[in-house]
């Protein structure tokens, strides 16, 4: 996950690449503190709802039921790539709105996590740090690869849009679970939730 991103090849973007450090309990964690950070796959659904309409639309440009223009429309305004345009690192001059989501992370969570936590959790919260610019990367990728859909589509552009999507929401999917899973305790802990 080093070096520019933009160079690289849509199968080497990935965030499961089989170096994700595990998050050490945390001594003195309850069930009270766990249950705080479940909160935050709460939070993902709503993101994992957003790539799914992404999904069904292409579906129904598949299907000649809706027009291509209609992916572009969806994919720059959706509120997952809104929240992410906050980092000004995906959808170039189209995305201008700031949502929270990546903006809490970034700016509220992580620092909140890192700080007091251990060597442990820490590497989690770097290694989720580097993700999220897979993450922005692909996103970008998919609003361009849907911009050039609406521009003039093609079975190419489609099936680019469709590559794209495909790695994008396998990366962010992979990227929740990991997220909520590691650290469950520490959301609770160091931060009494979300």
């Amino acid at each position: 996950m080093r070096g520019d991103l933009a160079t690289q090849p849509l199968d080497a973007l990935n965030v499961e690449t089989g170096t994700r450090p595990k998050a050490p309990a945390i001594e003195g964690a309850t069930d009270r503190d766990r249950a705080k950070g479940r909160q935050l796959a709460a939070i993902h659904r709503h993101y994992l709802m957003d790539l799914g309409k992404i999904s069904r639309l292409m579906q129904r440009i598949e299907a000649g039921d809706a027009p291509p223009a209609a992916l572009a429309d969806i994919v720059l305004h959706s509120d997952m790539s809104r929240n992410l345009s906050a980092f000004g690192t995906i959808c170039g001059q189209a995305c201008h709105v700031l949502m929270m989501h990546h903006n809490i992370e970034e700016g509220h969570m992580f620092p909140g996590i890192h700080g007091p936590a251990g060597e442990g959790i820490r590497a989690v919260v770097d290694r989720l740090r580097q993700e999220h610019t897979v993450i922005h990367e692909l996103l970008n990728r998919l609003a361009v690869a849907a911009q050039a859909l609406a521009s003039q589509a093609s079975d190419k552009r489609f099936a680019d849009v469709q590559a794209v999507y495909t790695a994008l929401f396998e990366a962010v999917r992979s990227h929740f679970r990991y997220e909520e899973t590691e650290l469950e305790e520490a959301i609770g802990v160091y931060l009494d939730g979300i």
